[in-house]
């Protein structure tokens, strides 16, 4: 059996208390089953799992037994996307949430990853008693350091 969402032939929908593991690179849909009708109440993409847990351990599991009849009324549709990275699946996931906007997925952000840097602390001795320190102050410019064994400030700029 096979449901078409936009222009994707997802595999199922199953019960969801019929799944089991594994499933890797896939989309999928979290729907609720009202007499004949499915309703989509939450999409999200899946890298791998081997956990039979997979589902009822999603922090969105209590929104999908809210927003259904009973746990026995949840249904799961699968997209294998076997040469997928995650990016392409991240964008399947956002068409799905536009045109059908999922009650258990509101709230949720595509945040971007922060843009940041690791720079790596060089050693510090301080140049009163040569004891060697950690910094107490990351600034953007500059770094200030404090001895904790003689109590000597100081501070260098980031180049």
């Amino acid at each position: 059996m096979s449901i078409q969402i936009l222009q994707y032939e997802f595999l199922g929908p199953i019960p969801l208390n019929e799944w089991g593991p594994p499933m890797e690179k896939v989309v999928f849909l979290i729907m609720s089953r009202d007499q004949d009708k499915f309703n989509i109440i939450f999409v999200g993409n899946c890298e791998k799992t081997e956990e039979s847990s997979f589902f009822t351990h999603d922090p969105h599991f209590k929104c999908w037994l809210k927003e259904s009849i009973s746990e026995k009324s949840l249904y799961l549709a699968i997209l294998p996307l076997f040469e997928s990275n995650e990016e392409q699946r991240k964008n399947v996931v956002k068409k799905i949430k536009v045109r059908y906007n999922p009650i258990c997925n509101h709230g949720e952000e595509d945040k971007p990853k922060p843009e940041y840097k690791v720079r790596k602390m060089k050693k510090y001795s301080c140049p009163k008693c040569n004891t060697e320190i950690n910094y107490d102050k990351n600034l953007e410019e500059s770094t200030s350091y404090k001895c904790d064994n003689c109590g000597t400030d100081n501070a260098e700029f980031n180049i």
